[in-house]
C-alpha cells in the first residue's frame, strides 16, 4: 500500500542552521499491518507521519501510495488525504460543534453526502466506539478518552485505507487509556491498515503485526513484535524496549575519583529502587578497581539496570584485550571466589571492541 524511500525532512533556524530531523527512512508498508512506530523522544515518529500525508511535507524522498508518487507535481492531494485518515494526540475537535456536528462535517463536505447520509454514517461509527449516546453533547461535556474515540469515529466516517494515530494515548489521564486502545485493538481485528506512534509497549507488543525502532532519524530497527522485544540486534534497540537506565565512569587512572563514582552509584541505585545492591556495587568496585583494573586503565565502568527484566549489572570493559581480566596470569586467585560472594552471576564475554566482565548484582 505504501511504499517510502529515502525520506528526509530538514528545518532550518532564522540563523541558518540546518536541523535535520529524518535522514533516510525507507519502509514498505502492507494492506492490513499494524506498525507501531516506538523510540525515544525527538526521534522523529511524528514528524514521519506528519510527512506521510503531507502535513508537514518532506525535504526529499518519495511516498509511493499503491504505486503513485504522492510528491509529483499535480497529484490530487485531497482525495489521497481523504483514504488516509489521522488522529491526533490533542484530538483536534471543534469545540463549537455537536459529536454529531464533528463526525458529520468531513463527509458532507469532502464526501459530497447528504446530511441524513452524513448522520446516519456518523451514528454507525460513533456506536462503533461506544459513543452513539454522546451524540448531541458538545466535546466540553467529554472526557479525554470519550474525545479521543470521537476523534477515531471521525476519521472512520471517512472510510480511509489506512489511519495514522499519533501518540493518541499521550495526553489521556492513565485511567482514560485503556478504553482508546481497546478500539484501537477492535481496528487491529478487522484488518484496518495502522500506523501508530506509542508510547504503550505493551500494547505495541500485543496488538502490532510489525514494530519501527526509530533513532536518529531512520528506522533504526524494523521486525515483529517478538523480534524488536525479544531478540532485538541493535543495543539502542535493546536499551529502549528494556527500558535500561545506565550510569556511566571512563576511569582514566589510579587519580580517578571513584569515591564519587560510588556515591553517585548510590544515588542510581536509591532512584531506581535497588537500593539493596548499593553494598555489593560497591564491594566489587573496590575489588576490581585494586586488583586486576588497576593494570588496566584506561577501562570504562558502567552500572546499568533494566525496568522489564529488575536486572542491574555492573560492567568493567577494557578495550584492545582479547582474554578477561580475571583470567590474567597475575591475577589472585582467590579474587573470583571473593567477587562471586556479591553477585548472582559473573558473565565474561569478548565486545567488538576488547573484553567485558559482567556481574549480575
Amino acid at each position: 500500500m505504501i511504499t517510502v524511500k529515502h525520506l528526509t525532512k530538514q528545518y532550518i533556524d532564522p540563523d541558518g542552521s540546518v536541523f535535520q530531523v529524518l535522514k533516510d527512512v525507507n519502509c514498505e508498508i502492507e494492506r492490513g499491518e499494524v506498525i507501531s512506530i516506538i523510540g525515544p523522544s525527538g526521534t522523529g515518529k511524528s514528524t514521519f507521519l506528519r510527512a506521510l500525508n503531507l502535513l508537514d511535507p518532506p525535504t526529499s524522498g518519495e511516498i509511493l501510495w499503491n504505486g503513485e508518487n504522492i510528491l509529483a507535481k499535480g497529484y490530487p492531494l485531497n482525495k489521497f488525504r481523504q483514504k488516509m485518515g489521522m488522529v491526533f494526540q490533542s484530538f483536534n475537535l471543534f469545540e463549537h460543534l455537536s459529536i454529531l456536528d464533528n463526525v458529520t462535517l468531513g463527509p458532507m463536505k469532502l464526501l459530497g453526502l447528504s446530511r441524513s447520509q452524513a448522520e446516519e454514517e456518523a451514528m454507525t461509527m460513533l456506536r462503533k466506539v461506544g459513543m452513539g449516546e454522546k451524540a448531541a453533547s458538545m466535546p466540553g461535556d467529554l472526557s479525554g478518552g470519550q474525545k479521543q474515540r470521537v476523534a477515531i469515529a471521525r476519521s472512520l466516517a471517512m472510510h480511509p485505507d489506512a489511519i495514522l494515530f499519533d501518540e493518541p494515548t499521550s495526553a489521556l489521564d492513565p485511567t482514560m487509556v485503556g478504553e482508546v486502545l481497546s478500539v484501537m485493538r477492535q481496528l487491529a481485528s478487522e484488518g484496518m491498515t495502522m500506523l501508530i506512534v506509542t508510547h504503550e509497549m505493551k500494547f505495541a507488543r500485543n496488538v502490532s503485526t510489525r514494530v519501527f525502532f526509530m533513532n536518529e532519524g531512520i528506522i533504526y530497527e524494523d521486525g515483529t513484535p517478538e523480534q524488536i522485544f525479544e531478540h532485538p540486534v541493535h543495543s539502542a534497540t535493546k536499551a529502549f524496549v528494556q527500558r535500561i537506565h545506565k550510569l556511566v565512569f571512563e576511569v582514566d587512572g589510579a587519580d580517578f575519583d571513584m569515591l564519587d563514582a560510588k556515591s553517585q552509584m548510590g544515588r542510581f541505585c536509591i532512584k531506581y529502587n535497588v537500593a539493596s545492591k548499593v553494598e555489593a556495587a560497591n564491594r566489587i568496585v573496590d575489588l576490581m578497581g585494586q586488583s586486576v583494573m588497576s593494570r588496566l586503565y584506561p577501562y570504562t565502568l558502567r552500572l546499568t539496570h533494566s525496568e522489564q527484566t529488575e536486572v542491574t549489572a555492573l560492567d568493567f570493559m577494557k578495550e584492545n584485550i582479547q582474554d578477561s581480566p580475571l583470567r590474567m596470569p597475575q591475577t589472585d586467585s582467590t579474587l573470583l571466589d571473593k567477587l562471586r560472594e556479591h553477585c548472582q552471576e559473573i558473565v565474561e564475554e569478548p565486545t567488538t571492541r576488547g573484553f567485558r566482565v559482567k556481574f549480575i548484582l
